[in-house]
């Protein structure tokens, strides 16, 4: 063949791989298939050790948050602000804000409830309000002030609108989750909730991986090592 012919189509089988490759594993790639992969247990079911995977919905245990750019009450959030940069004749989207906030909540299976340690998750909350600013279309007021709190403004030279696009996700209350990890029963003192709460199962890391939580649908279905619904 051609080398001539030869070298465009590696190029382009490289190109190909470098995109797939990328995809596979990107962060929000690898939580969804850790969680979409792992077998599940009752929270009722679970002995102190298990590692395993838990469903349920999401419960205030504390103030809720309000979520910076929607206003909305939530458990959890995090914010992606990406600015479009031009560099000579092609542009990308540039990340300029990435903020995410977690508040106090549990994860309720009926009449239990589990708890998540943060001090190693890595998690995935489905971007469902997304926003624009760009000529011609304004950043609104919660758009700007979210800006100006982390030092930037929708503006650039001679006023002219910045292109940025704005990506919310977050946990509202009586959403489903799973995560998955390390249980271990507590009382609510040692898990630092309400003593409403009287005995939590705490989800924790565990020495090789970190504890894996998301709202995307795709994770919430499971299969049960202890029951068959």
């Amino acid at each position: 063949m051609n080398p001539e012919i030869l070298i465009p189509i590696g190029v382009g089988i490289v190109i190909i791989t470098i995109i797939l490759v990328s995809l596979y594993f990107n962060k929000h790639a690898v939580i969804k298939r850790k969680l979409k992969k792992a077998v599940g247990k009752k929270i009722s079911t679970f002995i102190s050790g298990d590692i395993a995977k838990v469903v349920g919905k999401v419960e205030f245990a504390g103030e809720p948050l309000i979520a910076p750019l929607s206003g909305r009450r939530c458990a959890q959030y995090h914010v992606l602000v990406e600015e479009q940069v031009s560099s000579g004749k092609s542009s990308h989207w540039k990340t300029i804000i990435e903020e995410e906030v977690v508040g106090k909540f549990v994860i309720r299976d009926g009449r239990h409830c589990a708890h998540i340690n943060n001090q190693k998750v890595k998690s995935y909350l489905v971007e469902d309000r997304k926003y624009s600013s760009r000529h011609g279309h304004d950043a609104t007021p919660e758009l700007e002030r979210f800006l100006n709190a982390h030092g930037q403004k929708s503006e650039g030279f001679f006023g002219w609108n910045k292109n940025i696009r704005y990506k919310e996700g977050v946990l509202e209350e009586g959403e489903l989750i799973a995560a998955v990890g390390r249980g271990e029963w507590k009382t609510a003192e040692q898990a630092q909730l309400p003593d409403t709460y009287d005995r939590v199962l705490e989800i924790s890391a565990t020495e090789q991986e970190p504890v894996y939580l998301s709202d995307d649908p795709e994770t919430v279905k499971t299969t049960y090592s202890d029951m068959t619904i």
